[in-house]
């Protein structure tokens, strides 16, 4: 379904990007991925996809920096020349970790520069390279919930990050159009550290409010990566895929 395509996924170090890296390994895909901080579960998920038979560089990457998606766009062409998809998957965590330990104004600043900027300026690099070389694909990932709310604090943080990803990115469409697509994966509840770690009482409110009867799995997320990211997707852009259970409709 990938086969001979070159796909970059950033923050692929755990949770959903890992799972995008692998499934688009599988699918037949040469990897590039970035990480952050966690070197050690990038090193992982690269060993993982050279078992698979497939190419893989890891690059460290601070994408809300526009040093940092300078290199790396240097990076791609000496190592692969070309870049077919693009997938923006990195952000920040203000749930868990250090991260969740944040006062509201240091959250806000977090996730409108690392999700927001990060992604806005990862995409126009994508969207230059994708023109010179003659088209590809850019994925950018939103939240299924900026289409209806969700009330608390965290939540509203992260609509104002994801929904701008989302308006951001059905604009892009129009721009860069016909020759790259742009599309949009609006995951819903998953299981990652987030969800493994949550109250036992949200974990059945949520599985009781998704039609599906379950969280979502981050395969369930890069299933739909790869669809997106291949050629059955050719006639696809400007688009979201809720990858929810139902959820939100």
């Amino acid at each position: 379904m990938l086969d001979h395509k070159v796909v970059l996924v950033t923050g692929a170090s755990s949770g959903i990007g890992r799972a995008i890296a692998l499934r688009c390994a599988r699918a037949g895909a040469d990897i590039a991925l970035t990480y952050r901080g966690n070197q050690a579960g990038a090193e992982a998920t690269a060993a993982e996809i050279r078992s698979l038979g497939r190419r893989v560089e890891v690059i460290r990457t601070d994408i809300s920096r526009r040093e940092d998606i300078d290199a790396l766009v240097q990076r791609l062409k000496q190592a692969f020349r070309r870049v077919d998809v693009w997938i923006n998957n990195a952000g920040a965590d203000i749930l868990t970790g250090e991260g969740g330990r944040l006062d509201r104004l240091q959250k806000l600043d977090l996730v409108l520069d690392v999700d927001l900027r990060g992604t806005i300026l990862a995409s126009w690099a994508a969207a230059d390279l994708m023109r010179v070389q003659g088209g590809g694909a850019i994925i950018n990932m939103a939240w299924d919930h900026v289409m209806v709310g969700m009330k608390g604090e965290n939540p509203g943080l992260y609509s104002a990050a994801k929904g701008g990803i989302a308006s951001f990115s059905k604009s892009l469409a129009r721009d860069v159009a016909p020759d790259i697509r742009v599309n949009i994966l609006a995951p819903g509840f998953i299981e990652t550290a987030f969800g493994e770690g949550a109250d036992p009482k949200f974990r059945q409110t949520v599985i009781e409010l998704t039609p599906l009867g379950r969280w979502g799995t981050p395969d369930d997320v890069a299933a739909a990566a790869v669809f997106l990211a291949s050629d059955d997707a050719a006639f696809l852009t400007g688009q979201t895929i809720s990858v929810n259970g139902g959820v939100v409709m």
